[in-house]
């Protein structure tokens, strides 16, 4: 696909947003009752649901207990039916290992695990419905269910997937934008002090891009991060209401 499709001369995309617009947000926490923390979140097309156990005992090989943290266990996934085209391994495969350690990496920088030591945090992460930008939906989704379980966290960390079309930068890429050949790189942020936790490149990009694109993805994550915020003061408000009732 051409970048003159990405992006029309009067600066929208293929789904009507404007270069640097977020797809939609919209996120639930809380919607199992036997994890200790939950969320769902859609961010456009694209759905995920996280799942949160512990802190609790380390659980299989002692030799990975850590002493003075807790050990972050994370495990991605996608739905059979999450794509037009049918998954015969949903998970364990190369891809789902690779991403199931970006999000380790992720919320190790984010998760205050000095807190629990000698203990294990288990993150579960599934893709109901895959429309672009998998990697920040499950960020997006994991920080709220974590958030859920009740684990302190040094900040929200949100997370954007941005791409460069006619020398411009578009925020959260679909799945028909990632597949058009865009140059592009994934950026998690904890926003209130602007420190990145991940970032990943897929492709080549040109060094001259590098900083406009990063700066696009610290935008667009601390803008995810307000509708986050707000999803978790709705919950905290409908959980006081029930206690009190």
């Amino acid at each position: 696909m051409a970048g003159l499709e990405l992006l029309s001369d009067q600066g929208y995309r293929l789904d009507g947003r404007k270069a640097t617009e977020v797809r939609k947000v919209q996120a639930r926490m809380g919607v199992f009752a036997q994890a200790d923390g939950s969320a769902y979140l859609e961010q456009g097309n694209t759905k995920a649901l996280a799942v949160v156990y512990g802190p609790h005992e380390m659980r299989g090989s002692r030799s990975r207990t850590l002493h003075d943290r807790a050990v972050i266990n994370c495990q991605y996934s996608m739905a059979t039916f999450s794509t037009a085209e049918r998954k015969r391994r949903p998970h364990g495969d190369r891809k789902s290992t690779e991403m199931s350690l970006h999000l380790k990496q992720t919320f190790e920088a984010a998760v205050m695990t000095q807190l629990y030591p000698r203990s294990q945090i288990d993150i579960y992460v599934k893709i109901l419905q895959s429309d672009g930008g998998n990697y920040s939906v499950c960020v997006n989704a994991a920080t709220l269910a974590v958030i859920d379980a009740g684990i302190p966290m040094r900040d929200y960390v949100c997370a954007c997937t941005v791409g460069f079309v006619d020398e411009t930068p578009l925020a959260d890429l679909c799945y028909a934008e990632e597949s058009g050949g865009v140059s592009s790189l994934a950026l998690a942020l904890l926003p209130r002090g602007g420190q990145i936790a991940l970032l990943q490149m897929d492709a080549r990009l040109h060094q001259d891009h590098l900083e406009a694109l990063i700066e696009a993805a610290m935008i667009a994550c601390k803008g995810v991060s307000k509708v986050l915020d707000e999803v978790v003061r709705q919950h905290l408000q409908e959980v006081s209401m029930l206690t009190a009732e």
